[in-house]
């Protein structure tokens, strides 16, 4: 039986999948080549770009009138500024490829028998050199995870492609398609010769054009949970289907696992004659993002560099971008943290990335936090909302002011060291939902527990603002009235200089707001 697949490769006789070469446009490649360009294909991680490489090989090697070899160079990363190493083992991977693709051994030959001997500078273009000469057909070469590649080993990979650039097609590959997560203009690299950083596109300017390799669509998805219910008869609900696309966006890896866990994990969903329904794909959800798997761990661990914690932190924070460099946008574009959103401008990829990321980002603030008393909870087990702000005032008081230390993001570290507070009570018992967008001077969370939906938003006083008390009493109305609930906190961490201390500052009391909900006001 076939399964969604969720590590490597999509192998078609083994997985659900979207014809490969049906993803991108597939004429347009196919003039590229014709026309002897060097381009690239570019995607976020675990999105289908090496399911697509080895489907173009594959469909021009049966065609016939190309030979055409795949190359995964991501070996090569640890020589970094040895270029001896990493030429060594760029040219063991082609000679293995090439011999495991096209049964071709004449690449390991030509290494073993002197290859190996060619200064590093020049040794990958004698490589493909000898390569492309040895048959009359155009020689294609597709090298995947080019940018995993840094410093001199990059930058030699890349001048020694544009070198032999002018002797394709009978003495060098006609076409040579790089791929990575990033595009060319991002591969920022140093050599250790030269004391400015050069960009991919100065060593590589013979580039044709960027491809990017999208995201399933809507009805792309619709298809892909298709191939299961006609293999197998079980169905996915119409309202499921909308929620794997609503959770997702449509990110190829992110569809897989939430179809994946919910088939073939969950003994309710491994019963074939039940269909696939919304608190199957929830809990699924539930299930990816508290175990941290490999995909989400590997986006929560990209929040540790600079120039993703400034874009990230003002989303979080709800303030504008300010001046924030155009690549660095582009950058979390490209590794699919964000996206530009119709009407909304850059905005979190999708609402499971948008869940993940204060998630990580509250890690450390909840494994600092001191054991805390559930006195929130009633003698039934249920939560008890006035309880729970006297917990929660009670530990702001004694315990906020050094743990908003320990928070990685300076400017939302109030919000941060609350979520995890609000993690701490919920302790696998409830959830707990955020929104927060470029812009909109908040976050607003909703803690759901038992049969109680407590809503909050999140509003910060800095210096020469006006207090945002108003503005926050009717921008929760909205949020209260779209929840249907009559009553909410607004919490104002008050962030001016030369405030108090913590301990004495925190208070809280109701008031009413302009459509006379009850709102409890917390100062902190």
């Amino acid at each position: 039986m076939r399964f969604f697949n969720t590590e490597g490769p999509v192998r078609p006789q083994d997985h659900y999948c979207l014809p490969p070469l049906q993803r991108w446009d597939l004429d347009e490649v196919l003039r590229l080549i014709e026309q002897q360009k060097y381009f690239l294909l570019h995607a976020p991680r675990q999105t289908g770009k090496t399911t697509c490489l080895l489907a173009l090989m594959e469909h021009l090697n049966r065609a016939g009138q190309y030979r055409t070899l795949y190359a995964n160079i991501e070996g090569a990363q640890s020589a970094r500024e040895h270029v001896d190493d990493g030429m060594a083992t760029i040219c063991s991977v082609l000679g293995r490829s090439a011999r495991l693709y096209l049964g071709d051994g004449r690449l390991a030959d030509w290494y073993r028998d002197g290859g190996a001997a060619v200064p590093a500078g020049d040794r990958l273009a004698q490589l493909l050199e000898f390569w492309a000469a040895a048959d009359p057909r155009p020689a294609v070469l597709l090298l995947d995870e080019v940018d995993a590649l840094v410093g001199d080993t990059l930058i030699s990979v890349l001048r020694q492609l544009r070198a032999g650039y002018t002797q394709r097609p009978t003495a060098f590959p006609q076409t040579v398609i790089l791929c990575g997560v990033r595009d060319l203009r991002d591969y920022r690299i140093h050599a250790r010769s030269e004391s400015s950083p050069i960009t991919g596109g100065s060593a590589f300017n013979i580039k044709a054009k960027s491809l990017r390799l999208g995201d399933f669509t809507a009805a792309e998805v619709t298809t892909l949970l298709g191939e299961h219910t006609a293999e197998t008869g079980q169905a996915f609900t119409p309202e499921a289907l909308a929620l794997v696309w609503h959770l997702t966006r449509g990110q190829p890896w992110l569809v897989n696992a939430l179809a994946y866990h919910a088939c073939f994990e969950m003994p309710e969903g491994r019963d074939r004659t039940r269909p696939i329904t919304v608190d199957l794909i929830d809990q699924a959800k539930e299930y990816l993002i508290l175990n941290r798997v490999t995909h989400l761990d590997q986006l929560a661990d990209k929040l540790r560099e600079e120039r993703v914690r400034r874009v990230i932190e003002p989303m979080l924070a709800g303030t504008q971008l300010g001046q924030v460099a155009e690549d660095d946008i582009q950058y979390l574009i490209d590794l699919g943290l964000c996206r530009m959103a119709q009407g909304q401008g850059l905005t979190i990829a999708n609402p499971i990335y948008r869940e993940v990321l204060p998630r990580a980002l509250t890690f450390t603030s909840q494994a600092s936090l001191p054991q805390i008393s559930q006195t929130w909870l009633n003698t039934d087990g249920s939560l008890n909302p006035e309880r729970l702000l006297d917990a929660f005032l009670a530990f702001w008081r004694r315990h906020g002011q050094p743990l908003l230390g320990s928070t990685p993001y300076h400017e939302i570290a109030p919000h941060l060291v609350l979520m995890a507070f609000l993690h701490r009570v919920i302790n696998g018992g409830g959830t707990l939902e955020r929104e927060y967008a470029i812009g909109s001077g908040r976050m607003d969370l909703c803690l759901s527990y038992g049969a109680l939906t407590l809503a909050m938003e999140l509003k910060v006083w800095r210096d020469r603002a006006a207090d945002p008390l108003a503005e926050g009493l009717d921008q929760l109305d909205g949020y209260l009235a779209g929840l249907g609930l009559d009553a909410g906190w607004l919490v104002i961490f008050d962030r001016r200089s030369h405030q108090p201390p913590l301990a004495e500052r925190t208070a809280s009391c109701e008031q009413s707001s302009p459509q006379g909900r009850r709102i409890q006001v917390i100062r902190a």
